[in-house]
Formats: structure tokens, sequence, C-alpha cells
């Protein structure tokens, strides 16, 4: 931001939410190549596996697949230590699934 968007606000969840948005989108164009067809967009977006973006957590990664449009199944608990927030605890595996009560 300090490059790009020097008035921006680091708090701001929005400038943090688009960042890791563009930088998702850049991976998954990368992985296009120089077929930017709509079928081949689609076709890279619902097809990733263990993305790590810069933003995340360390250890969460995104995964998609052809009818699962969600990339973030995980979550990981940070704790203010009076100067950042640590993480603590292992990563929490399918945090964001859908489940139906019997």
């Amino acid at each position: 931001m300090d490059k790009y968007y020097p008035d921006g606000d680091k708090a701001d969840s929005n400038a943090v939410f688009g960042y890791a948005a563009a930088e998702t989108l850049f991976h998954v164009l990368s992985e296009c190549g120089d077929d930017l067809s709509r079928e081949n967009i689609m076709r890279q977006s619902t097809a990733l596996k263990g993305y790590q973006s810069q933003i995340a957590q360390p250890g969460i990664t995104f995964n998609t697949g052809p009818a699962d449009f969600h990339p973030i199944k995980q979550m990981r608990l940070v704790q203010f230590d009076g100067i950042s927030w640590q993480p603590i605890g292992d990563v929490i595996e399918n945090a964001f699934t859908d489940q139906k009560s019997p």
C-alpha cells in the first residue's frame, strides 16, 4: 500500500480483502496462460489446490472445485499479545462448511 495506495488506511479490512482478491485473481490469470477465455478462467478458478495467499494466516490454503466455489474452509485463532496478533493453536479444518442438523 505504501507504493500503490499511500493514502489508504492499512487498518481498513476492505483494503485487505481487495488485496487478497486481486492477488488470487492474478494467480488464476497466471494459470490461464495465453487462453483467457471464460471457460479457461472458470476452469482455473475452480481448480485451486493448496493456494497460499500472502494475506492469509500461515497454513491457510485456498481450495476450489467444479462444484465448490468457496475457497477458504479453514481458520486459525489469533490472540493480541499487546503488540501484534499472534496465531494460537493449529489450523481448524472445515471451519466454514455447511453442516445440516439431523
